[in-house]
C-alpha cells in the first residue's frame, strides 16, 4: 500500500512540476525583451516600417514563439513573411537566441526552411496547426473566425509586398494570391497557405522538434 501511495505522490509531484514549467515558460516569453540590436536589424531589413509597426512585428514574433511553445515538438508552419524575417534576424544573435530558447522551450528551437520540408503535406499540416493554436491564443473560433489572429493578419496590416495574405471567408471575388483562413480550420479541406513567397507551400518554414 505504501508503494502505491509513494507512486501517487511522485506522479502528483511530476504533474505539478510540469504545470509550473509551462507557467514559467509562458511568463518568460511574455516578459522577454528582445535584443536592442534586433530592432536596428529589422529597420535595415524593413526601412519602410515605422517604430510602432516594428513594435507590432515584435508582438507577432513573440506570438509565434508562444505557438511553438504550445506545439511542443510538433511542427508548426510560419504564417507570416515579416515574422519569418524577424525570426531569422533574431537567430543571428546566436548567444542571446540560444539562452532565449533554453528558457522559453527547454531546447534549441530550429528553423526549418520551406524548401527543406520533406513534403508539401508537412507544410499544410503545419499551417493548420499554427492556425488552431493562434486562434486558441486569441479566443477565436478556428472554424468560424470573425477576425484573423495577429500572426495571420500582420503581413497585410504592415503592407508587406511579398507577404502572405489570408481572407476570412472564401469569396469568389477574393484576391487570387490570398488563402481562405476559414478553410485552414476545416479538417476536410485541402489546407495550406498562400502568398507571393515563391515557395510551393507559400509558408515561410516553421519550427519543430529535433
Amino acid at each position: 500500500m505504501k508503494y502505491v501511495l509513494f507512486a501517487i505522490l511522485i506522479g502528483t509531484g511530476l504533474l505539478f512540476y510540469a504545470a509550473w514549467v509551462r507557467h514559467a515558460r509562458r511568463m518568460y516569453l511574455d516578459r522577454f525583451k528582445f535584443p536592442d540590436g534586433l530592432r536596428r536589424k529589422l529597420i535595415e531589413v524593413r526601412p519602410e516600417l515605422s517604430s510602432d509597426q516594428i513594435d507590432l512585428l515584435f508582438d507577432a514574433l513573440r506570438e509565434y514563439f508562444h505557438v511553438c511553445r504550445l506545439a511542443g515538438k510538433r511542427f508548426v508552419s510560419m504564417p507570416s513573411q515579416a515574422v519569418d524575417e524577424a525570426w531569422h534576424a533574431f537567430i543571428l544573435f546566436t548567444r542571446s537566441y540560444d539562452r532565449f530558447c533554453r528558457s522559453a522551450f527547454g531546447r534549441f528551437l530550429h528553423h526549418t526552411p520551406a524548401e527543406a520540408m520533406s513534403s508539401p503535406t508537412k507544410a499544410q499540416d503545419g499551417i493548420k496547426y499554427a492556425w488552431r493554436l493562434a486562434c486558441q491564443r486569441e479566443g477565436i473560433d478556428p472554424k468560424s473566425p470573425r477576425r484573423l489572429p495577429l500572426l495571420f493578419g500582420i503581413d497585410a496590416m504592415l503592407g508587406i509586398a511579398n507577404g502572405f495574405r489570408y481572407q476570412l471567408q472564401c469569396n469568389p471575388g477574393a484576391d487570387a494570391s490570398s488563402y481562405c483562413a476559414s478553410h485552414i480550420g476545416c479538417s476536410s479541406c485541402g489546407g495550406g497557405c498562400s502568398g507571393d513567397s515563391g515557395s510551393d507551400s507559400g509558408c515561410g518554414g516553421g519550427c519543430g522538434g529535433d
